[in-house]
């Protein structure tokens, strides 16, 4: 590639990037989301986590499923989650999950 094919794309690249992201400050006033949308969308931070998380969760280092307790990103996924159900703080959730599945590594459970 050319260097100014790179220089293109990047241009291109950034003006696309403020046109999609700009388009709702300039016209979202004039835009109106119905209130079942704005509920719906209430949810979609949540989802995007899971979505994100889940594979990671059940995935070994082969890609390959593993519902199981040799799985230690399971394991600490699952007591991190019942960390939070018990304490319902967020920052400390993370710390024990991250405790708790660095501790499964060490000790070789799985």
């Amino acid at each position: 590639m050319a260097e100014w094919e790179i220089w293109a794309v990047i241009v291109a690249l950034a003006l696309t990037t403020a046109i999609t992201r700009s388009g709702f400050w300039l016209i979202g006033h004039r835009v109106s989301i119905p209130p079942r949308v704005q509920g719906m969308l209430r949810y979609a931070p949540a989802c995007a986590l899971a979505a994100i998380i889940g594979p990671d969760l059940v995935l070994d280092s082969g890609g390959q499923v593993h519902f199981g307790l040799g799985n230690p990103k399971l394991l600490a996924g699952i007591a991190a989650l019942g960390f939070y159900v018990w304490r319902r703080n967020m920052l400390q959730t993370i710390v024990f999950g991250m405790l708790a599945f660095t501790l499964l590594r060490i000790l070789h459970v799985f």
